[in-house]
Formats: structure tokens, sequence, C-alpha cells
């Protein structure tokens, strides 16, 4: 089941993963081709990811699971499937499967960039614990415990992390546990997951590049006005998932898995300074554009699926077929409203509403062999949801100056999605595979913007990969892939910092290629290259609005944000060094960089291409490591995202300007990217 459908499959083991220097688990992500993960908002927010010509923003293109539990959030209020990693404990990832394209009927909802898991699991037993501290005063201790005699997917793992962040504004702590059993025989499995989590950290916001240039404010600082300050994050979630596995005869299989969970964020955040009016009276403007978003959720679902023992009609044709069915239920509150500083009140109300979803869907899949060289994949899934929407501000009908009628209301939804996957192998010899595949994915609406018995619309995705495999050596010491693709999305959107949530785009065509290389001629070297290039634009321009009457997009034009070219290199040396008193002291190297194109930005602005280079050194010996990990080791000025839109940081109440308002003409804002950082760790192992 863990075969590739496509050359544009990647399995990202330990050995990859460990090449260089990573933070978090989100970092992880960038060792993969077309991939770029940045962290605009904070430690508290989930990272923006980027892959192969899809802004995912903070995940709403990417199917996110670790062990096979889904992690995206449908509907959430700061982004469609909003997918927070911080509960992954990098160390006990033991690989990571990237899934460009959408071409197993195994992906569900988000998974029309791709989709990616993280398979959980501890190599080397017994207890570790690990202490690091390094620049802006940060602190991140880890203890970890995988019972020796026991399956590598039973362990614990306790993480906490402390920082005074690298700019104004930025500080933060973090903690969390992640605890996972699996235990039986050959025949019957069992697993049982559970995660707590919780971080806060301060919002460093965005910047205007003329006031950076001009030295108004600092490249890593904050505008010296009350409503940029108190921006802030906080993010708590917790997870159980329990599931049984049932292996029969001549690979048949069956699974039965329940989950759910709890999470909760709360989000401060101006990226526009003094220009927001009051929804409520006109008069009312210039008090500040924090955005407060508040969502918390409860989430239970189910999965099940059967794959048939393996079936032999004729000498040149076997094969086998599965079936699958997945249902979650998600009821979830939302909150947005403007905040007036320093007290943090509340000036405007946006959203207060609450959301019930039902996604109910079921899939057929089959893996047949066409003799000794031909392998032919595919089949259909099909998705139904079902939405509930209490909308309790809804519309304002003004009446007199200062007064209102506040109108809630109430809708409900439906819709229904359905697509083909294929994909078809040939492996002349066992060192070349060449495919081709096809697959139609969907993207889940936001709730909120269905009307009443309106037939929910699913952003449908079209997605093609042709391609080859090629592996070298008894031991796959070369392995190369390359592939061209094409995709088209029915429904795009993107990120609107007025509001600070995704606003609908149209739709956008994407054609491009990828190439991969790793190599690892000895047991002591390891290295992997690959290069992405996407031509990503938009097919026609989103419907204009009362609040947007001539949208910044138009048909032709190249899509924002997204990088035309992404390139990743890794290398790594792990080797034994010499003896000492007897025991072998080892040594370890390793590096990582990571290019990405400049990107086109709304209102014909372009953003500043991003290079940046990590490290790692270590020395281990008699079960203690001393390590060093360098972040941006050049100490490279970069924008982790940058926008194009109108802003005023003038504050009116000390001005002379009414409501603040100078200027409704686009400029660049950023927000900084992580400086120079150097952490040392002292890591000990326990038998």
């Amino acid at each position: 089941a863990r075969t590739p459908r496509a050359a544009s499959t990647y399995e990202l083991d330990r050995a990859v993963l460990e090449l260089a220097p990573h933070r978090d688990a989100s970092d992880m992500l960038n060792v993969a081709p077309g991939m770029f993960v940045a962290r605009a908002e904070g430690d508290a927010v989930a990272p923006r990811i980027f892959l192969r010509g899809f802004d995912a923003e903070h995940g709403q293109d990417i199917a996110f699971s670790a062990a096979g539990v889904p992690i995206n959030q449908p509907s959430h209020l700061h982004g469609q499937g909003y997918a927070d990693l911080g509960f992954v404990i990098p160390e006990v990832v033991r690989s990571v499967r990237v899934t460009e394209g959408v071409y197993d009927p195994r992906q569900g909802d988000f998974a029309t960039a791709g989709s990616i898991d993280f398979d959980l699991g501890v190599t080397r037993r017994g207890v570790h614990a690990s202490a690091a501290y390094g620049m802006f005063h940060t602190f991140r201790g880890l203890a970890l415990w995988a019972p020796a005699g026991e399956r590598e997917e039973t362990f614990v793992a306790v993480s906490y992390r402390r920082t005074d962040g690298f700019g104004a504004g930025r500080e933060g702590q973090s903690g969390g546990l992640l605890g996972q059993a699996v235990w039986g025989d050959d025949r019957t499995r069992f697993r049982l997951l559970a995660t707590v989590h919780a971080v806060r950290a301060g919002v460093g916001g965005a910047l205007r590049r003329d006031d950076v240039n001009a030295g108004r404010v600092d490249f890593y600082g904050l505008y010296p006005v009350p409503a940029a300050h108190g921006q802030s994050a906080l993010a708590i979630c917790s997870l159980t998932a329990g599931s049984v596995e049932l292996r029969g005869e001549r690979v048949s299989f069956g699974e039965l898995m329940v989950f759910g969970g709890w999470t909760g964020f709360r989000y401060q955040a101006n990226f526009t300074g003094y220009t927001e009016t009051s929804s409520y009276d006109p008069d009312w403007r210039g008090r500040g554009d924090i955005v407060e978003q508040m969502d918390s959720a409860f989430q239970v679902g189910a999965r099940a699926r059967y794959r048939t023992e393996r079936l032999e009609p004729h000498a040149w044709l076997s094969g086998f077929v599965e079936v699958g069915v997945e249902g979650r239920v998600d009821l979830r509150e939302q909150d947005q409203n403007l905040l007036q500083a320093p007290l943090n009140q509340t000036w405007d109300q946006r959203v207060d509403a609450s959301v019930q979803g039902v996604d109910v869907g079921a899939y057929l899949d089959a893996d047949l062999r066409l003799g000794d060289h031909v392998r032919l994949r595919g089949g259909a899934r099909a998705a139904a949801l079902f939405y509930s929407v209490d909308d309790r501000l809804g519309n304002f009908i003004p009446r007199f100056r200062r007064e209102s009628y506040i109108l809630g209301f109430r809708r409900s939804a439906a819709g229904v999605a359905v697509g083909p996957r294929a994909s078809l192998e040939w492996t002349p010899v066992r060192e070349l595979t060449l495919s081709v595949a096809y697959g139609e994915g969907y993207r889940s609406p936001q709730a909120r913007q269905l009307q009443d018995g309106e037939s929910a619309p699913y952003a449908k995705v079209w997605s093609g990969d042709v391609g080859a495999r090629v592996r070298l050596g008894e031991r796959d010491e070369l392995t190369a892939s390359v592939s061209g693709f094409v995709t088209a999305l029915s429904r795009d959107i993107a990120f609107d910092p007025s509001e600070g949530r995704l606003e609908p785009l149209g739709p956008s065509p994407r054609v491009g290629a990828a190439a991969q290389l790793r190599v690892q001629p000895w047991s002591f070297l390891t290295g992997q290259v690959s290069v992405t290039y996407v031509h990503a634009t938009l097919a026609a321009p989103p419907i204009p609005t009362l609040e947007e009457p001539f949208p910044p997009y138009q048909p032709g034009q190249l899509l924002p944000y997204v990088a035309p070219f992404v390139l990743r290199a890794d290398l790594g040396v792990r080797e034994r060094l010499f003896d000492l008193d007897g025991v072998p002291l080892r040594g370890r190297l390793g590096a990582g960089v990571s290019l990405l194109s400049s990107r086109p930005l709304p209102y014909g602005e372009r953003s500043e291409p991003v290079g940046l280079l990590d490290a790692s050194a270590g020395l281990e010996w008699h079960g203690v490591e001393l390590s060093a990990d360098v972040y941006n080791a050049t100490n490279t000025r970069y924008a982790a995202v940058e926008y194009a839109y109108a802003s005023d940081w003038q504050d009116p109440t000390f001005t002379n300007q009414p409501g603040g308002v100078t200027s409704r003409l686009p400029s660049r804002h950023f927000a900084a990217g992580q400086p120079l950082t150097v952490m040392v760790q002292l890591a000990v192992a326990f038998p």
C-alpha cells in the first residue's frame, strides 16, 4: 500500500531528514522536492507551506496526517484545512511520506497539491534526554522513552521550549506530550496514539518595505504605535486515536481506526495599521486594525478498510481489491473582532458563528499486475459533505446615523464530490520504472461562505503526471526521479491581510516539472538534491464584491505568492572517528540549502528571492552527544512571506489626519524570517 503511485512520490527516511538540522516537524518538510515552509506568524500559528505551484497557506491544499490520523481542520477561521504540526516531536518521526499530486483513492479532503504522512517511531531504543540552549535565550528540553524489546512504534516523548524571539514581540513558550503504543502478534495488531500540546507566542506582524528602507522601523522590529503591540497567538490541541489491524492470508488486510480531539486557537495580529472602519457606523475608524480570531472545535471520526486476498485469475494477471470508508464530525465555534489597544477592547464585531460539519467518504481501489513488468492501479473516491451554520451577526442594516439592527441568519448546505484515480507503471528492467498517472481530487469549502440550500461547491483539481524512477547499485546507492505534471484547480483562494483570512481567488492551472537525485556511495556519506519548476497562472478573476469591486487579479497573470523555482540540497557525513577508552567516538557533519526564486505579488509587485543555509555538527561517545545546530548560517535578511496591500501606520490620536488614513495605494509588506541562530545541545542516551 505504500509503494508510490507516480514518480512524484517521495519517502524521506531518517538518513535524509538528519542531514541538516530541523527545528520542528514542519521544518523537515523543506527536504521534499518543490516544498518551502515559512514561519511568518510565530510559533503558535501553523506554518505557511508551498508545494509545487500551490500556496497551501496553513494546509488548505495538502492532506496532512500523523500515523494515519488526519490533522487538517475543515472550516477553521484562520484558514481552510488549517494544519498545526506543532504536536509532532521531530525526534519520533521515523519517516515522512510526501505524495505530490492526487493519484491514490486513499487521498481525501485537501489533497489538491498532495498529501503528507508522518510515520512515527523510534529506531534507537532506550531512554533519551537532551537539553539545548542558544541565541535569543532559547531553550529546548526533551525526554524520550522507547522501551527496549518493544516495537519501534512504541514510545513516549515530552518536550518544552521557550525563547525571547529573534525580534520584537516574538517571545514564546510551548510544551507537549506525544505517546504511541503498538502491541499484538503478526495476525492482530493494536495501536494507541495520544498527544497534548500547547503554545503561546508573539506575532511579529508585517512591516512596509518603504518604512524599513527609510529607517522608520527596524527590519525585526514593530511600529511604535499601540496597535502594533500585543500581537500574539495561543494554540492548544489534544488528540487520541486507536486502531486495530487484522492481517490475513495472502496479503489480505483489515483496519478499523477511531479518533477524536479538541483544538483551541486565539490569534491577535495587525497587518494594516489604522485603516478599518466599523461595520456598525462608518464614522468609527482609526481605532486600530488588530484582528482577533478565536476558533475552538471538537472532532471525532472513524476509518475502516479491507483488502482482499491476492487474486490470480490468470497466470499473467494477479492483484487485489481494497475498499474503505471514512467519516468525521466537526463542531466548531468562531469569533472575529477588531480590538483597540492597549487594553484590547472590542470595538467592532465581524464574526460570531457556530459550524457543524459532517464528512463521509468511500473509495474503491484495485492493484493489478499484468505479467512481470506492468502494474495498473486505480479506482475512485466519493465524498459527501453536510453543513449547518449559525451566523449570529450576519448582515448589518443601518437605520439611523448610529443605530443598526443586527440580523443573524442560519443555513445548511450539502455537496458531493466524485473523482477517479489511476496509474500505470512499466518496469522493463529492475533499474528503471516509467509511470503515468491521472487523478481528480477535491477541497471542501469554507462553511461560512455557503448559502442556504447551496450545493456545497468543492474545489476540484485535475492532476496528471508522467515520469521515471531510476535506482542503481545493489543497495540502491543512487536513486533518481523526474516527472512532469499538469494540474488545474477550479477554485483557488489567497490570504487577505485586511481580514486575516483566506478569500476566493478563482480557477488556476499549473504546468511544471520536478527532479530529485539521492546518492549514498558509501555508508558514511549521504546526499540529495531536488529542483522544481512550475508555471502557475490565474484562469479567471475572482467574483467582484462590494468590498473589492475591482479585484487585483486578472486572467493570465502569474499566481500570487507562488515561486517558479524551488531548489533543495542536503549533504551529510556520519562516521566512526577513533576509539576512546575502548569506546568508538563518532562524528557527523551536515548541511542543507534552500533556494526560492522571486515570487509574483498582487498589484504587479514581486518578492525578493530567498537563499538559506543550515548546518550542524556533533560528536558522540558512550551514549553522550554534544552538537551544534546553525540556522541561516549566512545571516541573510529575508522575508518569510511578502504581501502587497494598502496600510497606514500613523496613529490618528497623534496626528491631525482624520481617521489616520493617508493613502489607499498598495505597498509591499513582509514578515521577517529567522536570522542567524546557533543552538548547542547535550544529549544522553541509556539502553
